[in-house]
Formats: C-alpha cells, sequence, structure tokens
C-alpha cells in the first residue's frame, strides 16, 4: 500500500506545483514550450516507475539515438505516406523499405521527413510534413502540415499542436492531450514491420577460391608440422630415431599398441582422476596431473605421428641412394621434410580435387583413413619404445657398444671376410 500512496503524494505535488511551473515559465518563456517539457519530462519519469514492466522493456531494448534516416538507393527504399486511407498496403510497403542495408536503416520519403528515434516539432515550429518517426515517440508542440506515421513509436499531441493530416501508428499509440488532428487518426497494434528479414545464405564459393582456401589450409599445417619437428631433431634426436626405428621394424605391432591406447585413454584418464580424489593430497595434484596427462597424450601422438613421417623420409632416402641417386646430405631434417612432404601429398590432392562430386568423397576418405593409421602406428611406436627411451622393438639387435669403429671396419662388404683391425682389441662394457 505504500507505494500506491506514495504515487499519489507524486501525482497531487505535479499537479500542485503545474499552475507555478507554468506561471513561472510565461514569464521566462513567451512559449512556455520549455515549461511543458519539463512538465512532460517529470509526468514521463512518474509513469516509467509506475510501471516496472515498461522499464524492464525499454532496458532490454533501448531506444537508438534521435537522427535522421539516410535516403535509400533504391526504389524499394523509398515510401509515399501523402495517403494512408489503406493501411494494409502501407505496412507492406513499409515493411520492405524498412529492410536495413549493412545494418543501417535507408529510406525515401517523397516530399517528407524520415527520422529515427525520437523526434519533437517546437510550439513555435511549423514542419511540412509528411513525417515518418520510426522506433521513437513524436511529441508535436507546434504545427505538422501533412502525415504523420510512426513505427514502433507513440504519438504525443499536446496543448497548442496540430497535426492537419492523417495519423497512421504501428505498434504504438497516439495520446491526444488538447492538440488539433485534421485528419483520421489509425493504430495498427500487431505490426511487425521491424521484424529482421530472413537471411539469405551466402552464395556458395568457386571452384578456384575452394582450392585455394583448402590448400592454404594443407600448407599451414605442413609448415606447423615441420617446424615442430625440426624443434624435435635439435633436442630429442636420439629420441625420434628410436621410435622411427620402432616404426619400421615393427609396424604390425606398434599399429595394435596404439589402437589400444587410443580406447584406453579415456579408462585410464578416468582411473587417474578417481585414484586421485580418493586421497587428499591427490585432491591438490588433481589439477597438474590433468595437465600433464594431456601433454603426454599430445606429445605422444605429435611425435609419433613426426617419427613416422621420419621413417617415411628414412626410408625413400636410403632406396634412392642405393639406386645411385646423390643426394647432398640425407639427415634427419631431410628426413621429415620428405616425409612430411609425402604426407601431405595426399592432402593436397584432395584439396585440388575435392570440389568434384565423387572423386572428393573418395580422396578425403582415402587421406583420413591413411592419416589414422599412420597416426596410429606412430602413438603405438612412442608408447612401445617409452619416447624413445627403450630399443627393444626399434629392430638394433646389435648392443650400442658394438657400434664401434672397429665392428664398422670388419663388417663384410662385397664378400670380403671380416676380419678384426689389427693392433685393437674387441670393446668390453664399462671401458
Amino acid at each position: 500500500m505504500r507505494a500506491p500512496s506514495r504515487l499519489a503524494a507524486v501525482a497531487a505535488l505535479l499537479l500542485a506545483a503545474t499552475p507555478t511551473l507554468a506561471s513561472a515559465g510565461t514569464r521566462l518563456d513567451p512559449t512556455g514550450s520549455r515549461t511543458l517539457g519539463l512538465v512532460h519530462g517529470f509526468w514521463s519519469l512518474v509513469s516509467d516507475v509506475a510501471g516496472p514492466g515498461d522499464t524492464g522493456a525499454q532496458a532490454q531494448t533501448p531506444l537508438p539515438a534521435p537522427q535522421a534516416i539516410a535516403p535509400a538507393t533504391s526504389s524499394s527504399g523509398t515510401v509515399d505516406l501523402r495517403d494512408l486511407s489503406k493501411p494494409a498496403d502501407m505496412e507492406s510497403r513499409l515493411r520492405e523499405a524498412l529492410r536495413p542495408e549493412e545494418g543501417r536503416l535507408h529510406v525515401t520519403v517523397p516530399g517528407g521527413t524520415a527520422r529515427l528515434g525520437d523526434f519533437s516539432i517546437g510550439s513555435n515550429e511549423s514542419f511540412a510534413g509528411p513525417l515518418l518517426v520510426v522506433q521513437g515517440t513524436a511529441d508535436v508542440y507546434g504545427k505538422l502540415l501533412g502525415n504523420l506515421v510512426t513505427v514502433d513509436g507513440d504519438v504525443v499531441l499536446h496543448p497548442g499542436g496540430v497535426v492537419s493530416g492523417d495519423i497512421l501508428t504501428f505498434g504504438g499509440d497516439v495520446r491526444d492531450e488538447g492538440g488539433e488532428i485534421g485528419g483520421e487518426v489509425r493504430t495498427l497494434r500487431a505490426a511487425s514491420i521491424l521484424t529482421a528479414p530472413l537471411v539469405t545464405a551466402p552464395p556458395p564459393p568457386s571452384a578456384i577460391e575452394t582450392v585455394f582456401r583448402r590448400a592454404s589450409g594443407v600448407v599451414g599445417v605442413f609448415l606447423t608440422l615441420s617446424a615442430l619437428g625440426f624443434g624435435l631433431v635439435m633436442f630429442g634426436r636420439p629420441n625420434l630415431e628410436v621410435v622411427s626405428d620402432t616404426v619400421s621394424h615393427s609396424f604390425g605391432r606398434a599399429f595394435v599398441t596404439g589402437l589400444l591406447g587410443q580406447i584406453l585413454l579415456l579408462p585410464t584418464f578416468g582411473m587417474l582422476v578417481v585414484g586421485l580424489v580418493l586421497s587428499v593430497a591427490g585432491i591438490l595434484l588433481l589439477p597438474f596431473a590433468v595437465v600433464v596427462y594431456v601433454l603426454l597424450v599430445v606429445v605422444g601422438a605429435v611425435g609419433g605421428y613426426l617419427a613416422v613421417a621420419h621413417a617415411m623420409g628414412e626410408t625413400y632416402t636410403r632406396r634412392r641412394l642405393a639406386l645411385g641417386a646423390m643426394i647432398g646430405s640425407p639427415n634427419s631434417y631431410r628426413y621429415l621434410l620428405v616425409g612430411l612432404g609425402a604426407l601431405a601429398a595426399l592432402w593436397l590432392a584432395w584439396a585440388v580435387f575435392g570440389w568434384v562430386p565423387v572423386a572428393g568423397n573418395l580422396i578425403r576418405g582415402a587421406a583420413v583413413i591413411v592419416t589414422w593409421l599412420l597416426a596410429t602406428a606412430g602413438f603405438g611406436a612412442a608408447l612401445l619404445s617409452r619416447a624413445g627411451i627403450r630399443e627393444n622393438f626399434a629392430g638394433r639387435l646389435i648392443p650400442p657398444e658394438a657400434m664401434t669403429d672397429e665392428y664398422l671396419w670388419a663388417t663384410p662388404q662385397f664378400g670380403v671376410p671380416a676380419a678384426r683391425r689389427p693392433g685393437t682389441r674387441t670393446p668390453t662394457r664399462g671401458l
């Protein structure tokens, strides 16, 4: 009961103060427009307080700043407001004319004016119509010589205000507070003129644009993997070579291990989380354990894939050397580039011919299957070799201490029997 009583007291105070303000406004401003504007603004504030639902709606959809609407560049944005006898036809024409162009309204009113936001005609002004006001209130204190149309806005005709023509509102009200209307007044409540039109789908890219975009993606992935591979060769070359040899000599076992590893990734992660949660210290270590687990999986997958590329490049280079090809410096960097280039060739073929209806799908399916097979084998090789720490599956049957200069000198070549270099001894472990 306190809120209505407070509103009644504010209204009584306003009514008591209105004559005083009007007399003061008459002394200061002969037209009284400032005083009436102050009273109207204050009364609007009281009305907003009395209706919290309207305030919330206005807070959610703020009115645009008052401004003029730019003229339209096409005939579809032109609407003639000199004849308002058919509101339904006018609604359809306004809906067509008020479609935003690049996020802005562009409307042309022949012989009149189009405004966005609130618009006011002063008491000493005579405005030539017709007038269109969009998403704003049209306050008429003076004279409007023509028709008045509002969209999602009200018309307030103040004392002394004159509209010589018709008034038509779409989604608004007409409040006559003592003015004069020369024509008819019509209001349409269920108008949806400013409803955003259906957004048409952009035209599909051409075949050249599709090829260029896909090829750029393939090149970007190739450069990224090359940079990671060079860093791995620079800082972890022995481990990379062990994983690469594991892929070369134990491909089947590496693939099965990688497949099982992919299946057990989530169960292992769940067991890790549950085991840490069951202990007090484990709860504190849980975030770090999760991050470390994810990093290990990523490193294993990416490192295994790079090891597969290294193995492919090494195999290809050695076969070229066996055929007598002249290669400048066969090293791990070259192996990686050759292997990654071979892996990217299939995806590049999809980028070039992927727009072909049937062939594109076949090439993409082949690229996905081959990439998954090789990545699974690389991941399994990384698991078997413990990221290159264990050499059991790398195919190196000769112990490392036997890989000495003496052994290489004594290795039979071209049918020559092996013999030990004179003056040397067989190395023993620990020396």
